[in-house]
C-alpha cells in the first residue's frame, strides 16, 4: 500500500489554450497533485532524502505552467505528471488535475478541469532477429530502449539461438526477453517499439518471416487489452518456447493474467504437449 503527498489547487499563471487571446493574455491555472510513494523509510528515519521535496515539486510545476505553452490542458497535465515521475525517484504513480477557471466555453462555468493518472509500469517484451548481425541488432534495440528517459531498470535475458517458428525456410534466430519499467501507456509503448524496428530497418513483408529485429509486448503489468492494433498479453506466448524460456530466466514466477499460471509452469506444459513445436 502506497502513501500519498497531496498538493491541492496550487496557483500558477500560464499561457495555455487554442485561442490566440489565451496565448497572449494568459490566465491563472490551478494544479493539484496526488503523489504516491513508499514513505515508510522516511517515516522511520525522519530524513528528507527518503521522501519527496514537495516544495521543489511545486516550484517545478510553477515553472512548467508559467514558462511552457500548450494548446490543451491535457498536454499540460501530462507534462507535469511525466516531470514528477522522472525527476523525483521515489514516486511510483501520480494523479494530476489541472483546472482552468473561467474557460472560454460561451456558457457560465466555474472551472473546467482535466485529471490524469500516470505511473511506472512493469513491461516484458520478446526480442528476436535473424537478419544481418543479429546480436548487434538486439544490442542496438536494447540501447535505444534504455537511453529513453521514459524507461528504467532494464534487464535482458541470455540470448539463445532458435529454429524458425511458423515459416521454416529462413535462417535461425537469436531470441531473448527483456524487462523494464516505463511511464509510457500501452499504445505509446507500441509505437515507440515500432519506431525502433523501423530505425533498425525492419520490413514487414512475410508474416513470421525474416526480420532484422522483432520487438513484441508480452506483458504490461497484469492488464488484459485487445483492439485492432494491440493484444496484451501477447496471444502466442504459451505456444513459443523461444519466448517462455527467456521469460523464465528473468522471472519464472510471473503470473500470466489470463491463465493464472507461472510462466515456468506454462513452459513445462508446452514441452509436455504432443504437438510441441520445439525451436530451442
Amino acid at each position: 500500500m502506497l502513501d500519498e503527498i497531496i498538493i491541492r489547487d496550487m496557483e500558477a499563471f500560464g499561457y495555455h489554450g487554442v485561442l490566440e487571446e489565451e496565448k497572449e493574455l494568459g490566465q491563472k491555472f490551478l494544479v493539484s497533485a496526488n503523489i504516491r510513494l513508499d514513505a515508510s523509510k522516511a517515516i522511520k528515519e525522519d530524513i528528507c532524502e527518503y521522501t519527496v521535496d514537495y516544495g521543489m515539486v511545486c516550484k517545478r510545476i510553477s515553472e512548467i505552467v508559467s514558462l511552457e505553452r500548450y494548446d490543451l490542458i491535457e498536454a499540460l497535465a501530462g507534462r507535469i505528471a511525466d516531470m514528477i515521475l522522472l525527476e523525483f525517484v521515489p514516486v511510483k504513480n501520480v494523479t494530476i488535475e489541472v483546472k482552468k477557471p473561467w474557460a472560454p466555453v460561451k456558457v457560465s462555468v466555474d472551472t473546467v478541469s482535466v485529471k490524469i493518472e500516470r505511473g511506472w509500469h512493469d513491461v516484458y517484451i520478446g526480442v528476436g532477429s535473424n537478419m544481418g548481425d543479429s546480436l548487434q541488432n538486439i544490442n542496438d534495440a536494447m540501447e535505444m530502449i534504455q537511453s529513453d528517459k521514459r524507461n528504467k531498470d532494464i534487464k535482458v535475458s541470455d540470448k539463445i539461438k532458435t529454429k524458425p517458428y511458423g515459416v521454416k525456410e529462413q535462417d535461425d534466430f537469436i531470441n531473448c526477453a527483456a524487462y523494464f519499467k516505463t511511464i509510457m501507456q500501452p499504445k505509446e509503448l507500441l509505437y515507440f517499439l515500432q519506431d525502433i524496428e523501423k530505425r533498425l530497418k525492419r520490413e514487414r513483408i512475410v508474416h513470421w518471416g525474416p526480420r532484422t529485429i522483432d520487438l513484441d509486448i508480452l506483458f504490461y503489468d497484469n492488464i488484459i487489452l485487445q483492439d485492432d492494433e494491440l493484444i496484451i498479453p501477447h496471444p502466442e506466448i504459451i505456444k513459443r518456447d523461444f519466448v517462455l524460456q527467456p521469460l523464465c530466466s528473468i522471472n519464472p514466477h510471473f503470473v500470466h493474467p489470463l491463465y493464472n499460471r507461472y510462466v515456468s509452469e506454462l513452459l513445462n506444459e508446452l514441452k509436455s504437449k504432443k504437438d510441441y513445436e520445439k525451436t530451442i
